[in-house]
């Protein structure tokens, strides 16, 4: 549930967009349309929802089929999809996050396969890097196209308040238990996390299951290995969670709090706490909802190294973009296929730029000073194109059935009313198709 910097700086339609989109409408209308008609267009409701509407505004203008955006806010985001989503409320495209999250739709036959869409504007798959194009491909079909852009999770961080402990973002995990009680003593909470909503736990298990074990043993896990769970390498990590909440990193009411009503991002622009591990979205909320702190005091940096550790330090974990896929039984593919065209335009890239986003088109590079926050932006990039692995959040790459078990897994083992042989259990009961 992921997404997932909201800046002050608004790209606006530029005139070499806008004669992209009237090159499109001439193309991309139905035969059968007629004024009045509407593709409807679903995603996740969030800050980012600000250039989702720019977008479909722009499509509007000279569409005779109309966009019209649809929210559901994140909190509630996967359990609404799924009940719609075979109902007449269904609608024509709607955000995902790849992977194991639209499969099961894949597997339905709800699904429109995009082939025919690429086949007559092949830059539906050229202009985004291959290797975030195929996280939307099932079984050699792709079924989605790149919107938004990608989400390392980062190790945000308040510089006040680090400042004033006398901490440094740290590098290695003995840097990171020091920060700790350095914040505790000066009175602050260590690390926010958003309990409440569960999958802000997950990133913690994500990041250590890599420093420690490498990218390996997670895709083991993914493609039915059980035993990996039970693995050395698997109880280590575990017993580096457990480190970490007993030296009370993350307070006593962490399962109190939720990311999805700003609790935790809150906590860390106020100055109660001096860390957040979150994806890189953390930046367009805090911009959001707290403008000053994201253009003072929000600071950033990777996560730390474990020592012994097999993964690599430059390892990143978290979505490597967010889709739209298109349902199968659409009145209006043509329309559709002008309107995903957007995603790839330099509007959107601007756009997306613009309130942190960093999307993964060809383009982007080129475009990195455009952004809002250059430096921010730079930073993301460097990260991922230098990254060896780049892990896929547990939630996104296991079925969305696996999700509620895991969640509760996580929660418990996190809080202690659940032992690490009884997690370890608890992961290998999962299904993994």
């Amino acid at each position: 549930m992921k997404q997932r910097a909201r800046f002050s700086r608004t790209a606006v339609v530029g005139g070499a967009a806008l004669a992209l989109v009237l090159s499109l409408s001439g193309c991309g209308e139905d035969s059968d349309a007629a004024d009045g008609d509407t593709i409807h267009v679903l995603v996740y409701g969030d800050a980012a929802n600000k250039v989702e509407k720019e977008l479909v505004a722009t499509f509007n203008k000279t569409s005779k089929v109309k966009a019209v955006l649809d929210t559901i806010p994140g909190a509630d985001y996967q359990a609404k999809l799924q009940t719609i989503i075979n109902s007449k409320q269904a609608p024509d495209v709607f955000f995902n996050w790849g992977g194991g999250s639209i499969k099961p739709f894949v597997d339905a036959g709800l699904l429109l396969p995009l082939d025919s869409f690429i086949a007559k504007d092949p830059d539906l798959k050229a202009k985004f890097l291959p290797s975030v194009f195929n996280s939307a491909v099932v079984d050699g079909t792709a079924y989605g196209v790149p919107m938004r852009g990608t989400q390392p999770v980062l190790l945000f961080n308040n510089g006040k308040v680090l400042k004033k402990a006398g901490v440094e973002p740290p590098k290695t995990w003995d840097d990171l238990l020091a920060a700790v009680e350095a914040l505790k003593a000066d009175g602050v909470t260590p690390i926010a996390l958003g309990g409440g909503d569960r999958w802000p736990t997950l990133m913690w298990f994500e990041y250590l299951y890599d420093r420690i074990a490498g990218p390996d043993l997670f895709q083991k896990a993914l493609d039915g290995d059980k035993d990996a769970w039970a693995s050395p390498d698997s109880r280590k990590a575990l017993a580096k969670i457990r480190e970490l909440v007993d030296a009370g990193a993350f307070g006593t009411n962490y399962d109190s709090v939720k990311f999805t009503d700003q609790g935790s991002p809150t906590l860390l622009a106020t100055g109660r706490a001096g860390f957040e591990l979150m994806g890189s979205w953390e930046y367009s909320t805090q911009q959001d909802a707290h403008p000053e702190f994201a253009r003072s005091d929000l600071g950033y940096s990777a996560f730390p190294s474990v020592e012994g550790g097999k993964g690599d330090q430059a390892n990143i974990v978290g979505n490597t973009n967010n889709f739209y896929s298109v349902l199968k039984k659409t009145k209006h593919p043509q329309a559709v296929a002008a309107f995903l065209k957007l995603m790839y335009s330099d509007q959107f890239v601007k756009a997306q730029l613009g309130i942190g986003n960093l999307p993964t088109t060809t383009n982007t590079e080129g475009l990195l000073d455009t952004a809002a926050s250059p430096e921010f932006a730079k930073f993301q990039y460097d990260m991922v194109k230098a990254a060896p692995a780049f892990q896929l959040s547990w939630d996104q790459a296991y079925p969305q059935s696996a999700a509620t078990a895991m969640y509760q897994s996580l929660q418990q083992f996190f809080n202690g009313s659940m032992d690490e042989d009884a997690f370890i259990k608890a992961m290998q009961a999962l299904p993994t198709s």
